[in-house]
């Protein structure tokens, strides 16, 4: 009597469905070794990226810094530029200044009735010509009536006692100052006012003096 040898049902299924199954296992491995390289080139590509845009932020970097440092260059030439032009004008106003002088003190001087004359209203004329050059470059008188002596814009000729005007008044102007806009192109020669000795300090000097002579 021969047996049959027969799967049971439930394992037949079993192996077919490996069968089934082990192509697309296949397919997944191979899905798997396709996609390493390709991760391996993004990985690349993004590091590559990285560098570039790293070596392309120190090249903005440099750019910025030089065109800052052009930038300070150019106001540096052009603060000295303008500065020396400054001086080279200044030199030459207070070249002009003692003619402005010697223009004042002949019409302090002048005698009357000869300022009506045509030729001395004519070297008047010049005389306002000169000074509005001065004042269109800037040129302005320093202040010394009523004001207090300042070594800044002042230059002090004589101390003097003079009744009516207090220790560091200004007394008088000798010659005329000028600015040039915040700068002194030449100080005021004044004459300014010292305190008056009072008659019993006068006197304590005086016999200091005789005791010590005797």
């Amino acid at each position: 009597m021969t047996e049959n040898t027969a799967v049971p049902e439930p394992l037949t299924q079993v192996a077919e469905e490996a069968q089934e199954a082990e192509p697309s296992v296949q397919v997944t491995a191979e899905v798997k070794e396709t996609a390493a390289p390709e991760q391996e080139e993004l990985e690349r590509l993004r590091s590559e990226l990285e560098k570039a845009q790293a070596q392309a932020a120190e090249y903005l970097n440099g750019w910025q810094r030089a065109q800052a440092e052009f930038s300070n260059y150019r106001k540096r030439q052009e603060a000295e530029r303008a500065q020396l032009i400054a001086l080279a004008n200044a030199g030459l106003l207070r070249k002009l200044l003692p003619v402005v002088d010697d223009f004042e003190r002949a019409f302090a001087t002048l005698p009357d009735g000869l300022n009506r004359l045509t030729w001395c209203e004519g070297i008047l004329l010049i005389k306002h010509k000169l000074e509005a050059i001065l004042e269109s470059e800037g040129v302005k008188p320093i202040a010394t009536e009523g004001q207090v002596f300042d070594p800044l814009y002042h230059e002090a000729i004589t101390y003097e006692e003079v009744e009516g005007y207090e220790e560091g008044r200004i007394i008088g102007e000798v010659q005329r100052g000028y600015m040039l806009g915040e700068r002194v192109l030449r100080p005021a020669l004044v004459r300014v006012a010292k305190a008056s000795v009072r008659p019993e300090a006068q006197a304590a000097a005086s016999t200091e003096e005789g005791a010590s002579g005797s």
